[in-house]
């Protein structure tokens, strides 16, 4: 019987980081046939495009449901409260094909427990073919220090809120708790956002709701991910007959109500635009409406290069993340969150601004 395949959790709140560090780590693979599951929120799937465009794609076809390539997106809603229905089928799509992979990461939503997913490993159509090799929690240091926890408070809710399936109202400090203490390794991230005093603090505070003695390492470059891979994996925990020394406030279930006002649209048009003039008219329009975040890609005049646009919040951020492809239409797509999002204003709003 072939070995257990490693698994790595990769937990932390909307915005801290995990999705470039999940790229860092499939751009700099060693080698290592990776797979990826993204908890995936919005219909248009951007983290996970955003993946696909730098994974190494295997030579053979998986024969299962699962497509050629090793990027899966969950997209029914917050992870920890869709493991049997998403997770596990998925799961077990994957394993068929384990003898081509050599290790497997999870990205989780910002709302995830990590401890029921890890659960779920013990299960006995896991438990023999996958081990959870270890967690990583990835912490916004900026966000931290400014004692919100996340750095966009509004987006955290407009997530909460818009996921049906949601089955635990948490609060955010609990959540983070829950997170540090499922971690065997914590990231520090976004660190050259504060000064090295501030950053000491940040760290000492994470240091104490730690449950055990737990690896810190910062990284800074405005959280680009670029940590030596060796850090990232091969931490051998095998986390799930481990839960014991993982204290949780969330052990016992609990059910409550959604709002439903919160909501997820999209936005697909075949223009073109400045990047600058669409980045100032974004920002007004977050400013004229409760809009918590966007992300997409853009098409730029005269490029060959996709443009990559997200903003949390007020803040925003834009880079090139690969050429258009010949089969793929050339389409500026977006993804809005937010409260009574009106998708036809605001489709007329960018068209404005289209120059092509």
């Amino acid at each position: 019987m072939a070995a257990k395949i490693p698994v790595t959790v990769i937990t932390g709140f909307l915005g801290s980081g995990k999705t470039t560090l999940i790229r860092h780590l499939l751009q700099n693979n060693g080698g290592r046939r990776i797979a990826v599951l993204v908890n995936e929120f919005g219909e248009l799937g951007i983290d996970g495009e955003l993946l696909k465009s730098c994974e190494v794609c295997p030579e053979d076809a998986p024969e299962s449901n699962i497509p050629e390539s090793n990027i899966v997106e969950l997209t029914n809603g917050c992870l920890c409260c869709t493991v049997q229905e998403e997770f596990l089928p998925t799961m077990l799509e994957l394993l068929k094909r384990r003898d081509r992979l050599d290790c497997i990461l999870v990205e989780t939503s910002g709302l995830a427990l990590p401890k029921p997913l890890i659960k779920a490993f013990r299960w006995h159509e896991i438990r023999n073919a996958a081990t959870v090799d270890g967690v990583i929690t990835v912490v916004d240091c900026e966000a931290v220090s400014s004692g919100t926890l996340a750095n966009d408070l509004d987006a955290i809710a407009a997530q909460r809120q818009a996921d049906p399936n949601l089955d635990h109202e948490t609060p955010l400090s609990e959540l983070f708790e829950d997170q540090l203490a499922c971690a065997d390794l914590v990231i520090l991230n976004k660190t050259d956002l504060v000064d090295p005093q501030v950053q000491a603090q940040v760290r000492e505070l994470v240091e104490q709701e730690l449950p055990r003695a737990v690896k810190i390492v910062t990284n800074g470059r405005q959280g680009e991910g670029r940590l030596d891979p060796s850090l990232l994996l091969g931490f051998n925990a095998a986390v799930e007959d481990d839960l014991e020394s993982r204290p949780s406030h969330h052990d016992a279930e609990e059910e409550h109500d959604h709002d439903d006002d919160i909501q997820s649209t999209h936005i697909v048009v075949d223009c073109a635009f400045n990047p600058d003039k669409l980045k100032a008219q974004l920002e007004k329009l977050v400013q004229e409406q409760e809009i918590y975040r966007i992300k997409g890609f853009v098409v730029v005049p005269n490029k060959s290069m996709r443009l990559v646009m997200q903003g949390v919040g007020a803040r925003f951020e834009q880079f090139y993340d690969r050429p258009w492809k010949a089969d793929e239409p050339r389409q500026t797509r977006l993804v809005f969150i937010g409260r009574d999002l009106d998708t036809t204003k605001l489709s007329s709003r960018l068209v404005e601004l289209a120059e092509l």
